[in-house]
């Protein structure tokens, strides 16, 4: 059974840090797109970052592109996302979300909330 669970949201003021990490359970990075999604409120969720190791493929929307980095902790298990300069208009609720190659099925974890303001 396939598991997400993120964590590492939070308080920051703008031009600060946090990282995320999502504990992937039931699946391998290798045979699995893994992606960093958030929605806003009041807004549809979107895509913030994704990857495909097995391509060596890592994508950013235009919005987070030298500030946010997608890695792997192979030892953990986890999916990491290094969020920099943060401003107030990424605060968000931020999800991992995992699809596997040949099936196309998809997973969600609950989200974890990242509050930017000061």
């Amino acid at each position: 059974q396939v598991q997400l669970v993120e964590s590492g949201g939070g308080w920051v003021q703008p031009g600060g840090s946090l990282k995320l990490s999502c504990v992937a359970s039931g699946l391998t990075f290798s045979s699995s797109f893994m992606r960093w999604y958030r929605q806003a409120p009041g807004k549809e969720r979107e895509l913030v970052a994704r990857a495909r190791w097995a391509d060596g493929i890592r994508d950013y929307a235009d919005y987070v592109k030298g500030r946010f980095t997608i890695s792997r902790d192979n030892a953990k298990n986890t999916v990491d996302l290094q969020m920099n300069s943060l401003k107030p208009e990424y605060t968000a609720v931020y999800y991992c979300h995992a699809q596997f190659y040949a099936s196309g099925t998809e997973y969600w974890g609950k989200g974890t909330l990242v509050t930017v303001s000061s």
